[in-house]
C-alpha cells in the first residue's frame, strides 16, 4: 500500500517536469500551431485548439490504469493514477483558478495562488512562440510569491 502511494507520488511530480518540458518545447515549439489560440486569444469559442493537449496527458493516464488493472493492480495503475491526478490539479489552477473558464474560485486571496497567477500572466505576456518561461505549471520560482503574506506578512498583493 505504501508503495503504491509512493508511486502515485512521484507520478505526480514527475508531470510537473513533464508539464514544463512539453510547454517549453513541444506547446511552444513544433505544435505551437495548436498551443497559439491559448496566447492570442483569436479563438472566440469555450473551446480553444490548445485543449488538443488535454489527450496528450489523458492517454498515458488511461492506458496505465487499463493496463495496469488488466494486470492485476500492477505499478503502472498506479503511475496512471497519478498522471490522472496532476490532470485534475492542473485544469483545477490553470483552466479554473487561473485562465476562469468556469467561474468557481473566482476570488481567492491565497498566497499560493496569486503567486501561481503571476507567473502565468508573467508568461501571457508573450504572444508568441518564444521566450517561453523556465518554470512548471505547479511549482513557480519564488519571486512570483514576493508580495505574498507568506512572505512580507505586512504587504497586501494586489491581483
Amino acid at each position: 500500500m505504501v508503495l503504491n502511494v509512493l508511486i502515485v507520488l512521484a507520478s505526480f511530480l514527475a508531470m510537473e517536469f513533464m508539464a514544463w518540458f512539453t510547454h517549453k518545447f513541444i506547446m511552444h515549439g513544433s505544435m505551437w500551431v495548436f498551443h497559439k489560440d491559448h496566447h492570442d486569444h483569436s479563438n472566440t469559442s469555450f473551446f480553444e485548439k490548445n485543449d488538443f493537449f488535454f489527450l496528450i496527458f489523458a492517454i498515458p493516464s488511461w492506458l496505465g490504469i487499463m493496463f495496469g488493472a488488466m494486470n492485476g493492480f500492477d505499478f503502472k495503475f498506479y503511475i496512471g493514477i497519478g498522471i490522472l491526478c496532476y490532470g485534475l490539479a492542473y485544469f483545477l489552477v490553470h483552466d479554473v483558478v487561473i485562465h476562469q473558464r468556469f467561474k468557481w474560485f473566482s476570488k481567492s486571496n491565497n498566497w499560493y495562488v496569486k503567486g501561481i497567477k503571476r507567473a502565468h500572466k508573467i508568461h501571457h505576456k508573450h504572444l508568441n512562440k518564444d521566450h517561453s518561461e523556465n518554470f512548471g505549471m505547479l511549482i513557480v520560482p519564488l519571486h512570483y510569491f514576493k508580495d505574498s503574506p507568506i512572505v512580507h506578512s505586512n504587504v497586501q498583493v494586489n491581483s
